[in-house]
Formats: structure tokens, C-alpha cells, sequence
């Protein structure tokens, strides 16, 4: 997994995590070249289309998504990052009804206030997504539930609580769990989306006067804890670190503040960036110039939000023209492999 030994256009297909529609990942699907002709940092996976809202087939049960995993698992030599968001509760793609362990979520696991409560439900989520093959958990939401009714976070129960120390203590229990069986967890939604009220699925929301400061304390004591492997951007507007672009965007926020005054060195994800907080507002090429000059290593196109599907071939191009173009410079794109790589060191 030596960077040097890969040409720019394979270092590029390392920083997108695409999704994909249907089951089929047979050589000659779309995922398959994807993969092996373009060499793509990794997957994710869903069980339901929320576009047509019908079952989108990556997930049917046990037995097909551990032969799907296994089939994506041996089209690459670098370790494909196979992603997927299964936080508990309301939020899980591996549902009882498919053959899945029911799981809870975090707003009950905050309630109960027991960390080994919380460690046995990171490990029990993590135990199942080692049996199928899956790698990456996009999880543990560490957004403070400062707003109850907030459409995405408190109604949908992915907070542990309303305070910073709770959600530091469950959060880090959550991700012992995951560690014990070599999942990689991802701390989101960067710097905060609990007090937020809209929703940036679906358009643009500003928490300029709701955010305050205690919703950036779980990420400083994970961060000087050495838990957060990774941690997932939102898409918000926040004029307490930029005035300009929403955080997944801005400078000022993830190299300013999460690299630089919280000090954190580890990869970067974008939430999914067709979420309409971003697409409705900034072409393709924008958005990747905009992520890349911001500091984002990772770049997730979910490919289940739009009918409009993105292709592999369509952000790796705009990428090589931005570098072609003196936009972006290759050295910014080694810094991220770079970081990509280390962290797939681990699953290797």
C-alpha cells in the first residue's frame, strides 16, 4: 500500500466512497469496474432506495450481504473501505426483518447511563458487521441533542443525551466496542448538528445562533483520547467559524478548528455530498475543489439521494482537472492517501 508505487489517477479513486444500486456486483457490473479499472477507496452500503423508496437490494439478508462483501473484497489489492450506517435504534440498514439482531439506539442507551451498557452494544453491532464483511460503521453520532425536536437528530434518537459528558462517555464506550473487533468507527456530525432544526438532506440550515461551544467537547476528549479514527463533516452553516461555505466547505472550520485548535490528524469524511445542503448550491467540480482546499480525505457519494446517480469516473475526472489545472496541487492529494492508507493499515 505504498502511495509511490500508485499514479495520480489511482491515488484520486482513493478518496471517493461510492454507493451503489442493486445487488449485482458481478464482474462487468458498474461497481466492479469501479473498483478495479478505477480503483475507488471503498463502498457503502444501504438497504432501502430513498429516492423510489423500495428496497435498494444491497442488503437482503445475512447470507447475500456476507457473499456480496466477500465478492468486492477480492476485486482490489488495497483494502476497500466497505461502509455502512448502522448506528442502533432507528438509524440501522441490518434490520431484524432481514435476518439482522435488533439493536438499540443511543438516545436509549444515554437513558440507561451505563458505559458497559454502551460498550456491549458497540461490540454486538460491530461483532455482526465483522460477519458480513464490513468494515466501516458510520457511527457513533456524537452530536449533543441540544434542540429535542430536531427533525434529524433528537426526534430520530441518534443522540446520548443533551450534555457534552454524556455523549463523551457512551461515544467512547461505543467505539471500545467497535475497537475490540477491528471496526472502524467514524465520529459525526462535525462540529455539531443537535441543535440544528432543519434537515440538510434536504436544503440549506444555519445553526449560527443555536451552536455553542459544548457541542465541540466530545470530539476534544475523543480526540485526546485517540478514539476518533475518523470523523464525518455536516453539511451546516455555522458564522461562528465561516461566513461563507457550510462546514463540509470551509477551511476556517476543518483546518482552522478541527485540525488546528483541536489538533486532530486523522481522516476526514464529507457526509453524503448529495444532500441537497450542497448539491443544490455547488456544481460537481465545486464541490470537490471546495472539499479538497477545505481539508476533506474522503468524499462520500451515496448515490441514493438524487435520481441522478454519480459516477466513479465523473469525480475522479473533475479531480485529475483540478490538479491539471494547478487548482490542486498533487501534494494535496498525497496528504490524504496518505492518511487513507494508514487507516486501512488496520484492516489490511
Amino acid at each position: 500500500m505504498l502511495k509511490n508505487t500508485m499514479t495520480l489517477k489511482e491515488k484520486i479513486g482513493q478518496l471517493f466512497v461510492m454507493g451503489f444500486r442493486g445487488g449485482d456486483v458481478s464482474v462487468g457490473s458498474i461497481i466492479h469496474k469501479e473498483i478495479t479499472e478505477l480503483g475507488i477507496g471503498g463502498v457503502i452500503l444501504f438497504d432501502k432506495d430513498m429516492v423510489y423508496h423500495r428496497p435498494v437490494n444491497n442488503i437482503e439478508s445475512p447470507k447475500q450481504l456476507k457473499a456480496l462483501t466477500d465478492q468486492l473484497k477480492s476485486y482490489t489489492k488495497v483494502p476497500l473501505l466497505i461502509s455502512i450506517d448502522q448506528e442502533g435504534g432507528l438509524i440501522n440498514r441490518l434490520k431484524p426483518e432481514y435476518g439482522f439482531p435488533e439493536s438499540r439506539s443511543h438516545h436509549e442507551l444515554g437513558k440507561i447511563d451505563d458505559v458497559e451498557e454502551s460498550e456491549a452494544e458497540g461490540l454486538g453491532i460491530a461483532s455482526v458487521l465483522n460477519d458480513m464483511g464490513i468494515n466501516l460503521n458510520f457511527a457513533p453520532v456524537v452530536d449533543i441533542a441540544k434542540d429535542p425536536s430536531s427533525s434529524v437528530i433528537g426526534k430520530r434518537e441518534r443522540s446520548f443525551g443533551a450534555n457534552a459528558a454524556i455523549v463523551s462517555k457512551h461515544a467512547e464506550a461505543y467505539i471500545n466496542g467497535h475497537d475490540a473487533k477491528k471496526i472502524i468507527s467514524c465520529c459525526k456530525h462535525f462540529p455539531g448538528h443537535g441543535s440544528a432544526v432543519g434537515d440538510t438532506h434536504f436544503g440549506f440550515v444555519d445553526v449560527t445562533d443555536t451552536w455553542d461551544e459544548s457541542e465541540a467537547e466530545p470530539y476534544k476528549h475523543l480526540i485526546n483520547k485517540n478514539k476518533c479514527r475518523m470523523i464525518m463533516t455536516a453539511h451546516i452553516f455555522n458564522k461562528n467559524f465561516d461566513d461563507a461555505y457550510p462546514a463540509t466547505l470551509s477551511e476556517k472550520t476543518m483546518q482552522g478548528f478541527l485540525r488546528g485548535k483541536l489538533g486532530y490528524d486523522g481522516v476526514i469524511i464529507s457526509d453524503d455530498m448529495q444532500m441537497q445542503a450542497i448539491s443544490d448550491h455547488y456544481s460537481l467540480k465545486d464541490s470537490l475543489k471546495l472539499g479538497l482546499q477545505a481539508g476533506l480525505d474522503l468524499f462520500c457519494f451515496g448515490n441514493n439521494l438524487l435520481q441522478e446517480q454519480v459516477r466513479a469516473s465523473d469525480v475522479i475526472g473533475a479531480v485529475l482537472e483540478l490538479v491539471e489545472e494547478g487548482t490542486i496541487s498533487e501534494a494535496r492529494i498525497d496528504e490524504s492517501v496518505n492518511r487513507i492508507l494508514k487507516l486501512k493499515e488496520a484492516i489490511a
